[in-house]
């Protein structure tokens, strides 16, 4: 460990999750590797998911899809939101798909492509209830009347039609059916344009693992990637999914404390007993949520310790009892687990702080190290 704190992400179980989402679905899989991939390290996690079987990446932006192809990745890859002014001539002369929403974002690739002489390959996004980006219902045929007629002039290419599921990590939905019979209809409309695209895809990760109705040609995973249960499990639930991101650190400071001491600002902790406090050169700079005091624990010693006091910028407290505590002793804050004799997860994590593990994988900071294990079989 160089620094204070690293992220261990074992590459092997990116590739293992590939392979277990793949078993379940039997379609095409989209690796999303968006938000620099979940804070996992977005070239590595795309090599190991494409050698593991993914065909497709997924990204946000335009800058996330040409680091992609600035490492040497050429695999086909998604890029999805974009402002209208955005510098859509790297992207197609990058052979990235652009995805488009509005006819206003249509009519800028369309003259980028122009002014280029390449035509310009689109996925075009319904809006089926997430109510986010996507055309609705009132502007989608608009937008397919103009895809068809920038096709039959040569300055784009449609090759997919798409959306993203609102509900469908909620068991039950009625709101999944409902979905999937608007993309239905916007996808017969589509086709009544003149369009004929080669990919069709609509699941996300829950929707791959549980509604096949859902799944098309394509399913993107993002969250299942990274080894997390889209479906709230605390460890490694019903699918087998590996956890990829180990996040650690060590003591760097211990304290021997009488009961009555107060612990970090405020103090809005205060020690009910003597005790061992270890500190830890970790806080919401580096991923730590404040929103978890008084709930987050760590795996020290052997067993787990509570975070106590306020997390601060750059350190948190544990209270580590009667545990012979030294500097230099290794920490887990989170990784893969299965209960309470175990480290946390982020799923814990998440669940500490009131929101999804994705905030709690992302919100890892800049400043704690990535150390990326290579699959088995590459070390063989």
């Amino acid at each position: 460990m160089s620094g204070l704190a690293e992220a261990v992400v074992d590459l092997g179980a990116i590739a293992d999750n590939v392979r277990t989402v793949a078993a379940v679905t039997d379609t095409a899989l989209m690796a999303v590797v968006k938000a620099d991939g979940f804070g996992h390290g977005a070239v590595p996690v795309a090599r190991a998911a494409l050698r593991a079987g993914a065909t497709w990446l997924g990204v946000t932006s335009a800058a996330e899809a040409l680091a992609l192809r600035g490492a040497g990745i050429t695999a086909p890859t998604l890029s999805w939101l974009h402002r209208p002014n955005d510098d859509f001539d790297k992207l197609i002369n990058a052979g990235v798909d652009v995805g488009v929403s509005t006819t206003t974002h249509l009519h800028a690739v369309a003259d980028a492509a122009l002014r280029l002489g390449v035509p310009a390959t689109v996925q075009l996004k319904a809006d089926t209830g997430l109510t986010r980006n996507g055309a609705g219902r009132d502007e989608w045929p608009d937008l397919v009347t103009w895809a068809r007629k920038y096709e039959v002039e040569g300055g784009v290419r449609v090759r997919g039609v798409w959306s993203h599921l609102a509900d469908a990590d909620v068991p039950g939905t009625p709101g999944l059916a409902r979905q999937v019979r608007t993309f239905s209809e916007a996808l017969r409309l589509a086709r009544g344009a003149g369009l004929d695209p080669d990919l069709v895809h609509l699941a996300n990760s829950a929707a791959a693992l549980s509604a096949p109705r859902t799944r098309f040609d394509l399913c993107r995973i993002g969250l299942a990637l990274y080894g997390v249960d889209p479906f709230g499990a605390l460890g490694p639930g019903a699918f087998g999914l590996r956890a990829a991101l180990t996040l650690r650190t060590t003591v760097v400071n211990v304290k021997r404390v009488a009961a009555g001491t107060g612990v970090s600002y405020g103090p809005e902790y205060v020690t009910a007993a003597p005790t061992t406090l270890a500190l830890l050169p970790l806080g919401y700079a580096d991923g730590l949520p404040r929103a978890t005091e008084g709930r987050a624990q760590v795996w020290l010693g052997g067993r787990r310790c509570p975070v106590v006091g306020r997390i601060a910028m750059d350190q948190c407290v544990v209270d580590a009892g009667d545990l012979p505590v030294a500097i230099g002793d290794p920490v887990v804050v989170f990784g893969p687990g299965d209960d309470d004799t175990t480290p946390p997860t982020v799923a814990e994590w998440a669940r500490w702080a009131g929101t999804n593990p994705h905030e709690i994988l992302t919100g890892i900071g800049a400043r704690v190290g990535r150390d990326h294990l290579q699959e088995r079989a590459d070390v063989a």
